[in-house]
């Protein structure tokens, strides 16, 4: 989602709600106060129990191998930000998801499937922002497993050893979202909203690759309640 689409106080957006419809309360420039903040979620039980090797942004090749992962290719770029819109330098950011035979990379599930298991799949990956606070991964696009009909991606922002927000971005429209407990448990229709991406298909792509888009906007960093406190 675009960073100017969430400018706008959670009071005025319902309140425009019956009027406008809820395509227009995301069209850009429509409101200009403070960024809503990305909703937590939770983390889950399939964080990474053991570190692969390879933890970079590309979960689509794991070191030198030439096999690339099975699954639709998606290019996730977003940016993290304050609630003023100011560019979050040198956050980590930390992605996993399951792959497309729906195994994540975790002994509790990945022993059980060892034979299921898309081996070329990293899983896991991570980046650090620069002065623009952007990101970018390319991964596959998130299917659904038993249990989570809601196909999603978690991610982890961190500033130094310190956690700064843990969510899940999901597919927007997807048809199974209502039928997914976390995704229910989001909170009102805006917060659902902050926690859906649209993937796009690429165009001009010869292997169907999408475009996902999804700007982070976080609380008080740590620094800025030690500066607090200090007042």
């Amino acid at each position: 989602m675009p960073c100017s689409s969430l400018f706008a106080s959670r009071r005025q957006i319902i309140r425009g709600a019956t009027a406008l419809g809820a395509a227009a309360l995301f069209t850009p420039g429509a409101f200009a106060e403070a960024l809503m903040l990305t909703p937590r979620l939770t983390e889950g039980p399939f964080y990474p129990d053991k570190m692969p090797l390879d933890k970079d942004n590309d979960l689509l090749i794991i070191n030198d191998s030439t096999t690339p992962a099975i699954g639709e290719i998606t290019h996730l770029t977003g940016r993290i930000l304050t609630p003023s819109g100011a560019p979050l330098k040198n956050a980590t950011i930390e992605i996993w998801q399951c792959d497309a035979n729906a195994v994540y990379l975790h002994t509790r599930d990945s022993a059980p499937k060892k034979d299921q298991q898309d081996k070329n799949f990293q899983g896991f990956g991570r980046f650090e922002t620069g002065s623009t606070g952007e990101y970018r991964f390319r991964t596959i696009k998130p299917v659904p497993y038993p249990g989570r009909p809601s196909p999603h991606i978690h991610f982890k922002v961190k500033l130094g050893d310190r956690d700064l927000l843990t969510s899940q971005i999901f597919i927007r429209g997807f048809a199974d979202n209502q039928k997914d407990g976390v995704f229910r448990s989001t909170g009102d229709l805006i917060d659902k909203e902050l926690v859906q991406a649209d993937f796009i298909p690429m165009k001009d792509s010869m292997v169907g690759e999408y475009t996902a888009n999804f700007d982070i906007v976080l609380g008080k960093t740590p620094d800025d309640r030690e500066r607090n406190a200090r007042r």
